[in-house]
């Protein structure tokens, strides 16, 4: 009986193993975790236009820009990826009289490589985002 049960645990110990390597293996993580993007941003604030670059990696990113008055500055971001939106939250540091910037907005994956956005900065205004994928 003994000799029995032993043989079973080795077997099921076996098959445990080999069912989490199959499953690494081949379970395909997110992309917004393997694939770097990039994105520019054009926005306006008081009838002014303002400018930005980004790029988010595993669910941070950072985006340097230009506001009123010529306040330059970046946001480190941080994203909440869901399969088809990523919404995010971003804070950073301006130069001019406003240093603290505030952000907030969307990512949507508009197919296997673009990805197209909106936001609101409290530096910048309101902006929309056109980027891609790696």
């Amino acid at each position: 009986m003994q000799h029995r049960l032993r043989a079973f645990a080795q077997q099921t110990i076996l098959t445990g193993i080999l069912t989490a390597c199959a499953s690494t293996i081949c379970a395909s993580p997110a992309s917004s975790q393997l694939l770097p993007e990039i994105w520019a941003t054009v926005g306006s604030v008081d009838d002014l236009i303002s400018y930005g670059a980004g790029v988010r990696f595993a669910g941070v990113g950072i985006e340097v820009g230009t506001g009123e008055e010529g306040a330059t500055g970046a946001d480190f971001l941080n994203f909440f990826s869901l399969p088809i939106v990523s919404p995010y939250l971003g804070l950073g540091y301006y130069s001019g009289d406003e240093t603290i910037g505030f952000s907030g907005g969307i990512h949507i994956n508009a197919g296997r490589r673009l990805v197209v956005g909106g936001g609101y900065h409290s530096i910048r205004g309101i902006n929309g985002q056109l980027g891609f994928k790696f």
